[in-house]
């Protein structure tokens, strides 16, 4: 009897093994693809393939029909044969037939691939205008991070966005010009495999800044061709590109270096003297165990000169012209080097490792004046903010799907350091004469986060609870006080997301989201004022849907709520602390994509926003700068030859 049971027992492991079959999904240069719909027509059954390309696909026996179908590639129908093992497309026309809406938490950023290939962007700045809802300005000469809004908020230069690259963090806390500061301008487009976004902070793996939301940028580990090309323009416009494949085309080695320069003198009486060197650098190695580790490296450099800011006064008085300057010295220098390595590591057939470390080195200074000789009548109000920064630290993540189960969960963690030394606010003349210094000093701010997040599937719902944890270390010292003394404070941050997804089929989803955020503050605010709540905590939800009425139509909505607590903000132009008080924020978000023809895309997408302060009295409770409609819509035409 005990034999028999044993053999019983035996079939059953082997009946469970054949009904599942894994593999991985390619294009024709051996990169993964991701989101990749497998569809077993004899059984019914379905799955997607995972950030690796991987998929594990149940109810699936020998001789079994399976479709693959993924934005950009060619349909291909395959006999499961044991080939399923490693599956490659041919790449194709992006159609929005392809598109399959998953059940996951993100799926609405599948309609970035969509529009980047409708609408390719050629520069740093328009990266950003891809995601729905977003807005950027560009002042002061193209060579400080753009001005940022979303969702009713100014974000200023990434207050309440967290922007990263390939894992690496972009925005800069305790920044000489702003909390937050994310410049982007060290990517090259032309670089760019994938944007993932989401807004609300609802994601474990997104903390510090992630309140409107956040955008993932992840490069290329391959390139299809060399190239180079030269764009000139008026004002003093060029700007050339070159990427080249440094090692043969090989589905298990890539290498490719790509560079970018950039200059721009512009209109203006006194030429900005713009000038961007970007270079790039990655290599990827495929392990026999299916083991992946990439290495980057890239330089980014840039100096101008900006005009700034004038009064209308002066050019109606013919003192000046439209494109003339008050103070024509105003400007500045940055530079980022960055050394980023990635590893991913298959542990089981139901349990992968993923995770990178990063080291940059950040260089910045700026010259502003906004007021002119308001202050200083003799020597003028221009201000000199300057950095030296070192970034340098760790994310890793175990991510486990549930045996017999499409569920799945992954415990995450991590550390990000920044130090700076330097770190001025002086008033000075014309760049090269300090009048006086304001500010002066060391920052050095730790952040360790750890986080454990759940895809729970019971039929068409997916519940996603998760919690993060976020421990913070902020230390100071003051090079201007008049003793030694290295001012400390430590903020703990917890932060539960609750959210359900409704997918009855794989044309449509709804979906109610919620959690909790945070953006921390400047570390001089925070070692000032250890009685308040400097690291505030954002409250939001959403309730929305997207929809797949038609093959080639898309349609996306949603209601949300924002609330955040009382914040104090470190304003660099000023060197002093504002308290910025309880806001909130109510909208409505709508987008749909739409493909006439294999041709013609249409797209639009609509933003309202509510924003309000919760404690001013009503007709001063508005928001400066907050705002309240936007809209944006475009007819591209690709692929076509007459």
């Amino acid at each position: 009897m005990k034999k028999l049971f044993q053999i019983l027992l035996l079939l059953l492991s082997t009946l469970g093994f054949s009904q599942q079959k894994e593999g991985i999904v390619t294009d024709s240069l051996g990169n993964t693809i991701e989101n990749a719909y497998l569809y077993n027509e004899t059984s019914k059954s379905h799955a997607h393939t995972n950030e690796n390309g991987q998929f594990i696909l149940d109810k699936t026996f020998e001789n079994d029909i399976i479709t693959i179908t993924a934005l950009g590639f060619k349909k291909k129908t395959q006999i499961v044969d044991g080939s399923e093992k490693s599956i490659v497309l041919i790449s194709s026309s992006y159609n929005i037939e392809e598109i399959v809406i998953s059940k996951k938490n993100n799926a609405i950023s599948q309609i970035m691939k969509l529009d980047l290939q409708n609408s390719p962007v050629n520069s740093s700045q328009e990266i950003l205008r891809k995601v729905p809802g977003l807005f950027i300005g560009q002042h002061a000469g193209g060579g400080k991070a753009e001005q940022i809004f979303l969702r009713g908020f100014d974000i200023d230069h990434g207050t309440d966005i967290a922007l990263s690259v390939d894992g690496m963090p972009v925005n800069m806390v305790s920044h000489a010009h702003g909390q937050g500061y994310a410049d982007l301008h060290f990517v090259i487009p032309e670089t760019l495999d994938k944007i993932d976004f989401g807004k609300g902070s609802y994601y474990a793996n997104k903390g510090d800044f992630a309140t409107a939301g956040y955008v993932a940028f992840k490069t290329k580990e391959k390139i299809d061709k060399n190239a180079i090309s030269l764009e000139v323009g008026k004002f003093g416009t060029i700007r050339t590109l070159g990427m080249f494949n440094l090692l043969p085309k090989n589905n298990k080695q890539s290498a490719f270096f790509a560079s970018e320069y950039i200059t721009f003198d512009g209109p203006y009486v006194s030429s900005q003297n713009f000038r961007r060197l970007n270079l790039f650098g990655k290599f990827t190695n495929v392990l026999e165990d299916n083991s992946k580790f990439s290495v980057t490296a890239s330089q980014f450099s840039s100096e101008w000169t900006a005009s700034g800011q004038i009064p209308q006064r002066l050019v109606e008085a013919g003192i000046i012209s439209r494109f003339g300057a008050v103070d024509d010295t105003e400007g500045g220098k940055t530079s980022r080097s960055n050394l980023n390595v990635e590893y991913y590591k298959p542990i089981s057939e139901n349990l992968f490792f993923k995770g990178n470390t990063f080291y940059n080195n950040y260089q910045f200074e700026l010259y502003s004046n906004f007021t002119f000789f308001l202050e200083n009548p003799v020597d003028g109000d221009q201000i000199k903010q300057k950095e030296n920064r070192t970034i340098y630290g760790f994310n890793g993540e175990f991510n486990k799907k549930m045996e017999n189960s499409k569920s799945s969960y992954q415990v995450g963690f991590g550390l990000r350091t920044d130090e700076t030394k330097d770190s001025e606010l002086s008033n000075t003349k014309n760049r090269s004469t300090t009048i006086n210094q304001l500010k002066l000093g060391n920052i050095n701010q730790k952040n360790y986060f750890s986080y454990i997040n759940s895809d729970i599937e019971l039929g068409n719902f997916t519940i996603n609870p998760a919690v993060r944890l976020d421990y913070f270390q902020f230390s100071y010292l003051d090079k201007l006080a008049p003793t030694y003394k290295i001012d400390n404070e430590q903020v703990v941050k917890i932060s539960p997301k609750l959210n359900f997804l409704f997918a009855p089929h794989n044309k449509v989803q709804y979906f109610l989201k919620s959690g909790l955020g945070f953006h921390s503050n400047d570390t001089r605010v925070i070692v000032s004022q250890t009685d308040k709540k400097t690291v505030p905590t954002s409250a939001g939800a959403d309730l929305g849907t997207i929809v797949k009425p038609m093959k080639n139509l898309i349609i996306n909505s949603a209601l949300w709520f924002l609330q955040l607590e009382q914040e104090f903000v470190y304003v660099g132009d000023a060197g002093i602390v504002e308290p910025s008080g309880k806001t909130r924020r109510m909208g409505i978000d709508f987008g749909f994509r739409y493909q006439l023809s294999k041709f013609v895309n249409i797209n639009s997408d609509i933003n309202y926003t509510y924003a309000r302060s919760m404690k001013e009295p009503e007709g001063q409770n508005y928001i400066p700068l907050a705002p309240d409609l936007t809209s944006t819509g475009g007819i591209s035409l690709t692929n076509y030859k007459g």
